[in-house]
């Protein structure tokens, strides 16, 4: 259905939209993890904080856990600490310090006085990336913050700041400029006015690039508590220019400093040792191992008790027990976890919880046994993409994690790792699946590597283009590429699929050869300037790649295709030549994250712009309607900080725009001219990608894995008119009639995460513009103009249940429609009335506060059109709804009516049933002694018990007909002869049992 009144000239109301809501679909497989924290004394309480999904707790050592900080309004944790005196003091620096090519930043150190219900901002904004808070032992307001500042750009809030007043005022207490910041603080147990810092001088350059430029590593000293420092230059320190320093300190005999621990990256550098405070200092060992990668692996702990054992957060996490000479991998798969912090107790060193690319795991035996990060939902994902199965999978390449493809629903109930699996090898780049057969699907992985993944045989094919580049100088590559280098297939042709280096790349047959279609479009100079790379030089000598491509869905020959470089070129003629279309004033390396070309109109063009890594966090997105001859900005509405990633157009609505930014997700409903948040009860994380599946927005969140928005008809009916109406019923989507299967199987603790299902049956939205004082009704009627289902705002709630221990015709749980003012949804489960069950078999045993279901399902209704009649405020609005087939199920429609027949014979049954209960218990009250104990006979009551099988009663014919229900209901099928036998011959019963009633009843 296509709409074409916007809300013109300003923002739509959100309580025209509030009844929206996002799932999460999982997986459930931890995410990069740089801070972790315990608690003394509290064994099983333990914290982490992602780097793109805020703060987690655990209350049970790590069986489940659950979000601390999702009210926050930002997500990227770089350092946890709690009060050794006062647990329930906990602070947090956001933004991560360990400075990868892809990062997000923080603005600031949060304080939580109750043990993580609530958070307060409590300053240090600017400072961006925290590596380090430490929390002086007994006194929880005296608190020492490692701030590590811009990774982009310099800036002056960065050093190690103090505050002895709970982070209510900051003193910057060691600073060096405006390029160093502090990476570590460690604090001598023995003595904690002794403490130690070093500073680091970190920077990411604009382009793709896989170590930062890192200079200016310092170690300090502070004999005060941290008030003044004093640079170590002691004797036994490598010389030269250092990297990062990482920093523990041992606890010292009575009376005796503590032996301090320094890991240096330098030329010359490695694990030193000193046991003088810093005046001299011994290298430790050679060990190659604990050396990789400094500026990204620079964590030292020390076991609190034994100063001889060391850990070394690593690809794997080693463990020294004679002082550092040696080392022992203890914990790492055999390519590497990526390990980054640990929190050891200080009473019980075997109990101790890591932080790691896959997430935090907690040991209570000393490292011999983990527990799982299978159960943490803070997989950071680069893109996402879904197939044309129903239901449709989702893919993406997961930061450390591999590729992954997941059911968007499942049929037992909720998805869990039955419904996901990898998709071949990769990371970070694109996964595109085929459009013709969802069992091929193509992944790229770093820097250009690119494989077709079989589902079928579970094989990978290496398709990479010759020459690929690695993680060196990019300039040497025949074809250059990035991190996340573009594939996708053509809208126009399911056989072509392109791929971006600083060329264009395309392929007709899958991936077996490639062939190039377009020069350099970076801006690369045939001969490169000479000198030193600069910002203001490295586009010429070719250090960008193209980042997005975008073949128009109505023109075929059409191809956007955006660079990191800050370039937008266009082809209309498949590739033969090329025209520059960058917006005037774009300077050089504002990424074009994401192209999308128009739906409606060839002519028409979106971009979105990404200049954090110039450090510009402000947001940018571009409109042209005139194949790029002119552009306009349309970020009205995203605040700063909010810098978009991506941006997509609706295949339906024109002008229905979606912006995945880094704080989230908005939307427009007048072709970007205005924005606002579509959060909703979406907690807040960089969202890198989105894309609209039929009625469905699907998102890549980088730290809360994927997320979908069901069914966003209402933001496609939207206009002008809706908000001055007092109540409105928004038109509902097709509604498809899938059947839920009830998982036989051991059932799973309730304890395994899982995704969340799309709700089942029809979806309906309406809103109110206050709340409805008499009332809200909500009508289903069929054809023949009978009301086959009637909801109200009065009705009570049905208790909640879990399905998979009852039949399948058990009714689900359901709520009152809303009466309360603004949007609301409400889902009809696809059946009539339910039906009356007595028996104890269909008995649901509750909680004492909770009331039993009033009975069975009504019978699934047949496809076809149905009429929705909303009541409310005087007014009533109409509505009509399609209900079709599960498109696997392959049943006539003979077949469905036969089945829907012999299902509503059960259900006048079950009513003539239920009848004649109530009316034999209300005449057993009043009935001589004999007339109660015959009609006692036909109901089935005897003494309390239930009766002998041989005999037949009104209960018991209640529970044959519950169950025959059952059986009837159980697939979309024709009923089977024995089925149909056994209702005939229960309901001949049935007519007898009801003929003996009318005999003894009074007349």
């Amino acid at each position: 259905m296509f709409v074409s009144l916007f809300v013109v000239g300003q923002q739509v109301d959100p309580s025209l939209y509030s009844g929206l809501r996002w799932r999460m679909i999982g997986p459930f497989r931890g995410g990069r993890t740089v801070s972790v924290a315990g608690i003394e004394g509290q064994p099983n309480v333990y914290y982490f904080g992602a780097v793109g999904g805020g703060i987690w707790k655990t209350t049970n050592g790590g069986l489940t856990w659950e979000p601390v900080f999702d009210s926050q309004p930002i997500s990227s944790i770089g350092a946890l600490a709690v009060a050794p005196s006062d647990p329930n003091i906990i602070y947090a620096g956001t933004g991560e310090p360990d400075f990868r090519s892809n990062l997000t930043y923080g603005n600031g150190v949060y304080k939580s006085s109750d043990g993580g219900k609530s958070w307060t901002n409590i300053g240090l904004r600017d400072s961006r990336h925290i590596g380090r808070i430490v929390i002086d032992a007994k006194d929880p307001n005296i608190v020492l913050v490692a701030a590590l500042g811009h990774a982009y750009g310099p800036n002056a809030e960065r050093g190690v700041f103090r505050s002895t007043d709970g982070g209510q005022a900051w003193q910057k207490v060691l600073y060096k400029d405006e390029n160093t910041g502090a990476i570590d603080i460690a604090v001598d147990p023995s003595n904690p006015q002794t403490m130690y810092a070093s500073l680091w001088s970190a920077r990411r350059p604009p382009w793709s690039a896989y170590p930062p430029m890192s200079s200016g590593g310092t170690i300090y000293r502070s004999d005060d508590g941290g008030a003044t420092w004093t640079h170590i230059i002691g004797g036994g320190l490598p010389k030269g220019d250092w990297g990062r320093v990482g920093l523990a300190v041992a606890r010292g005999a009575s009376g005796q400093p503590g032996r301090v621990y320094a890991l240096i990256d330098t030329e010359k550098g490695g694990l030193f040792r000193s046991d003088d405070r810093g005046h001299t200092w011994t290298l430790m060992g050679t060990d190659t191992r604990v050396r990789s990668r400094g500026w990204y692996f620079s964590e030292v702990i020390v076991d609190p008790q034994d100063p001889n054992t060391v850990y070394l957060p690593n690809v794997s996490i080693y463990r020294s027990t004679d002082g550092g000479k040696n080392f022992e991998a203890i914990k790492g798969a055999p390519g590497g976890d990526d390990y980054h912090a640990m929190w050891i107790d200080p009473a019980n060193p075997r109990r101790m919880i890591f932080g790691s690319d896959q997430g935090a795991g907690i040991s209570v035996d000393g490292g011999k046994s983990w527990s799982s990060w299978y159960n943490q939902p803070t997989a950071q994902f680069y893109h996402v993409a879904v197939d044309n199965r129903f239901p449709y999978w989702v893919y993406g390449a997961q930061q450390d994690s591999g590729t992954i493809s997941t059911a968007s629903r499942s049929d037992y109930g909720s998805i869990t790792f039955r419904d996901w699996h990898p998709v071949g090898a990769g990371e970070s780049g694109y996964i595109a699946p085929d459009p013709a057969d969802p069992n091929i699907v193509y992944g790229g992985s770093t820097f250009g590597s690119l494989f077709r993944f079989d589902n079928r045989t579970g094989q990978s094919q290496d398709i990479s283009p010759l020459a690929v580049g690695g993680f060196g100088d990019i300039t040497r590559a025949k074809y250059r590429f990035t991190w996340t280098s573009p594939l996708v297939f053509s809208p126009q042709d399911s056989h072509v699929l392109y791929f971006g280096s600083q060329f264009l790349l395309r392929s007709k047959d899958q991936g077996a050869s490639w062939e190039k279609i377009s020069p350099d479009l970076t801006g690369a100079q045939p001969t490169p300037p000479a000198g030193a790379t600069t910002v203001a030089n490295a586009k010429a000598k070719g250090y960008g790649v193209i980042y997005t491509i975008a073949p128009s869905p109505l023109a075929a020959e059409e191809i956007w295709v955006g660079t990191d470089t800050g370039l937008i070129q266009l082809s209309q003629n498949n590739g033969k030549s090329w025209s520059n279309v960058t917006p005037a004033g774009l300077s050089d390396w504002s990424k074009i994250s994401i192209l999308e070309a128009g739906h409606f109109d060839a002519a028409t063009a979106y971009a979105a712009v990404d200049r954090h890594r110039l450090d510009d966090i402000s947001p940018a997105i571009y409109r042209t309607h005139d194949y790029g001859k002119s552009w306009s900005k349309i970020i009205n509405g995203i605040p700063s900080g909010a810098y978009v990633r991506a941006i997509r157009e609706d295949s339906v609505r024109k002008g229905l725009l979606f912006a995945g930014t880094e704080l989230g997700v908005y939307v427009s409903v007048d072709d970007g001219d205005h924005w606002q948040p579509l959060q909703l009860n979406l907690p807040v994380s960089p969202v890198h990608d989105l894309v609209v599946k039929n009625n469905d927005l699907v998102i890549a969140t980088h730290g809360r894995s994927f997320w979908i928005l069901d069914d966003i008809a209402p933001l496609r009916q939207i206009n002008s008119e809706m908000a001055g109406s007092g109540v409105h019923l928004f038109k509902p989507s097709t509604a498809m009639r899938i059947r839920p299967n009830i998982n036989h199987d051991t059932p799973l603790p309730p304890e395994e995460p899982a995704g969340e299902n799309p709700p089942p049956g029809a979806v309906f939205y309406y809103y109110l513009k206050s709340p409805a004082q008499s009332g809200v009704t909500l009508d289903v009627v069929d054809a023949s103009g009978q009301v086959i289902r009637h909801y109200s705002s009065h009705d009570r709630a049905v208790a909640p249940a879990t399905p998979p221990a009852f039949p399948s015709s058990w009714i689900h749980p359901t709520q009152p429609i809303s009466a309360e003012a603004g949007m609301h949804r409400f889902i009809w489960d696809l059946r009539h009335t339910p039906l009356p069950a007595e028996t104890p078999e269909y008995t649901m045993s509750t909680a004492s506060n909770q009331t039993a279901p009033p009975g069975l399902q009504g019978p699934q209704v047949l496809p076809g059109t149905y009429q929705l009649r909303l009541a409310a405020g005087g007014q009533t609005m109409t509505e009509s709804v399609e209900v079709v087939m599960d498109p696997r199920v392959q049943v006539s429609r003979e077949d469905l009516e036969k089945q829907f027949a012999l299902e509503m014979k059960i259900a006048n049954g079950l009513q003539q049933d239920e009848s004649a209960i109530q009316e034999i218990r209300a005449f057993k009250t009043k009935a001589s002694s004999d007339l109660a104990k015959k009609a006692a006979d036909l109901l089935g009551e005897e003494e309390g018990r239930r009766p002998s099988r041989n005999k037949v009663s009104f209960l018991e014919l209640n529970g044959v007909l519950a169950h025959l229900e059952d059986v009837v209901d159980s697939a979309d099928a024709a009923p089977t002869t024995q089925a149909t036998a056994a209702v005939d011959e229960a309901l001949a019963q049935l007519k007898s049992l009801l003929e003996q009633w009318q005999a003894l009843k009074p007349r």
